[in-house]
């Protein structure tokens, strides 16, 4: 009957496809293991679902949890997150309803490493100015003094050397770049040999030194605006910033004013704030910025990884078993 007690557990999804569904491609794969709804149904069937929703699965930031959500899903167990960051929820009051939360972070890596390498070369080579001048209708010949920076032999500052950090080491190690890190704990010293990092306890040693700086850090109360207008001074003017972690993790203002005057040379972001930025912003209207629509970790692959990692996280809330990925309330 259309009120009996489905036979999987419920999963309640923020909608399929459309801007901010799941993809219709990972549907099948969630109904191996889940009864699916989406936020339409569940408003619509309230009295029905509300006692039957076991789990959440938030899709970027889809749905919102609040705690009008919350009070109205009384056997929710698992929120889990597609990603890694978890700065769109709010863990306390999440972990006050007795729910916990779990995030992909294995899934994300190689694709979020391979879109940080992917905007220093851009970056480096101007590869977006290049196209647009090699497809223009005004162009008639090319600039004998086009020139980009090397990045082989060029030293890269990862700032946040978690696993993804990592991962971007490893990449420019096969570049020949020199690697220097900072963050809050220090890697293994075996971790550092394999990829040649050096360690520096100190941020401000790592921006002057550096002739590109990568932020792959979550963002945090600690990490809010933790580039300003001190730390774009202490940076060479021939650096460039590429940031693959929250655009909050960045004063923007100052930003632009640094691009502008020459503090620095250049920045490629992958993140903004908000996203996307306002059709007249700044940023916008600069030609040594790249800015990409948060592609991050946006490949075929990863997605159904995501979401393989996300159903085996739920699957062992619900089963009372050990989960790889928990996330705690600071």
């Amino acid at each position: 009957c259309s009120r009996c007690e489905p036979r999987l557990p419920v999963l309640l999804v923020y909608e399929v496809g459309g801007i901010s569904g799941v993809l219709e491609a990972l549907v099948p794969f969630l109904k191996k293991y889940f009864h699916l709804i989406t936020m339409k149904e569940f408003l619509e069937s309230k009295d029905r679902f509300a006692a039957q929703v076991k789990a959440v699965y938030v899709w970027w930031q889809r749905p919102i949890i609040d705690r009008e959500l919350l009070k109205s899903l009384p056997n929710l167990k698992v929120i889990a997150n597609s990603g890694v960051g978890m700065d769109h929820l709010d863990l306390k009051l999440i972990s006050e309803f007795g729910v916990r939360m779990v995030n992909t972070p294995q899934a994300v890596c190689n694709s979020t490493a391979d879109t940080g390498m992917a905007l220093l070369l851009a970056a480096a080579r101007r590869l977006v100015e290049g196209h647009q001048t090699a497809v223009s209708p005004d162009t008639k010949y090319f600039l004998s003094n086009w020139l980009g920076e090397e990045v082989s032999g060029a030293t890269l500052g990862i700032i946040g050397m978690g696993r993804i950090g990592y991962k971007v080491a490893q990449r420019a190690k096969a570049f020949d770049m020199k690697i220097l890190y900072h963050n809050r704990n220090r890697r293994r010293k075996d971790e550092e040999l394999v990829v040649g990092a050096y360690y520096c306890e100190k941020i401000e040693d790592l921006l002057q030194q550096s002739d590109f700086v990568m932020l792959v850090v979550t963002l945090t109360p600690q990490t809010y605006k933790l580039i300003g207008k001190k730390e774009f001074e202490l940076m060479k003017p021939t650096a460039i910033l590429i940031n693959i972690s929250r655009g909050q993790v960045v004063d923007q203002d100052m930003m632009v004013e640094a691009l502008k005057t020459g503090i620095i040379k250049g920045a490629a972001m992958d993140v903004t704030y908000p996203e996307p930025l306002p059709r007249d912003h700044p940023l916008l209207q600069l030609k040594n910025v790249i800015i990409t629509p948060h592609l991050g970790c946006k490949t075929h692959r990863s997605y159904f990884m995501i979401t393989e990692e996300a159903v085996q996280n739920i699957l062992a809330v619900l089963s009372g078993l050990p989960m790889s990925s928990e996330v705690l309330p600071d």
